[in-house]
């Protein structure tokens, strides 16, 4: 059981991030992730239908006897992480519960802002899990739906995405935030602008070293921590391949070697 994989999955490339995370916080872990290419973006459909895709992704990874899934999608951890844990009896771990506790241990004001999709600002999950964890924090979101293809274009550094990031931040600047969530997990990459648009007061939480924590201690407490040296990895994409593998290096750092097409879409 030790040795058997941990499955995560996204709606495309940008979970990928979480993956780096959990490379470096569990090195001995084998990784089978799957991009749900063919129907990206899920932050503009219904709660029904990213439940349903959800649920077939995790279906797809307990092919491989999966011990644990990571749900690194915050516009599917927003929506179906009860669907799935009624139905697989291993452990769901999300995205937004470990960002929303360590957006309340930096805060010094309180003040916490959380930028995502159209989905997941409208699921307030964020709002949710903050309230969970300290009555006293205010939070303002805002959905950016440009950043998403913005990164996936490699625009990292054009003056085009300062501009339509600092439009999208200033009705969080004005909240005189301390604290800003990165509630997608493409926007990672977007992280040295959005640093330079909020300025150095402003904390930003990327939940994607929070999720690796969680999972080491799920693992650990569990006695399912594995000790292998060089585990083997797998990479899944539903559509377009060539390309989530160009893109996904980027999120991931390093190359992706051997990523084939799922086949149940």
């Amino acid at each position: 059981m030790k040795t058997r994989p941990i499955g995560i999955f996204d709606s495309g490339v940008g979970g990928l991030t979480v993956v780096k995370q959990i490379f470096k916080r569990l090195p001995n872990e084998e990784i089978v992730y799957l991009g749900d290419t063919a129907r990206v973006p899920y932050g503009t459909k219904s709660p029904e239908t990213i439940k349903k895709y959800s649920v077939e992704n995790a279906d797809f990874l307990m092919r491989f006897k999966v011990k644990l899934i990571v749900v690194a999608c915050n516009t599917a951890s927003s929506t179906s992480l009860d669907a799935l844990r009624e139905k697989f009896s291993i452990p769901i771990v999300g995205v937004i519960k470990p960002g929303a506790e360590k957006a309340v241990q930096v805060t010094r004001n309180n003040r916490v802002g959380i930028i995502g999709t159209y989905t997941t600002v409208k699921s307030k999950a964020y709002e949710k899990e903050l309230r969970h964890f300290s009555r006293d924090v205010e939070a303002v979101s805002k959905a950016c739906p440009l950043f998403v293809p913005l990164v996936e274009e490699g625009w990292l550094k054009e003056g085009v995405t300062f501009d339509i990031v600092k439009k999208y931040l200033k009705p969080l600047m004005a909240k005189k935030i301390d604290t800003l969530i990165l509630g997608c997990t493409h926007y990672p990459l977007l992280k040295p602008v959005i640093s330079k648009v909020m300025g150095r007061h402003v904390k930003i939480v990327d939940s994607a070293s929070s999720v690796a924590d969680e999972v080491h201690n799920i693992l650990m407490a569990l006695g399912k921590l594995s000790g292998q040296k060089k585990p083997k990895h797998k990479f899944f994409a539903t559509d377009a391949v060539e390309h989530f593998v160009r893109v996904g290096e980027k999120f991931l750092g390093t190359k992706i070697k051997g990523a084939r097409k799922a086949d149940y879409v």
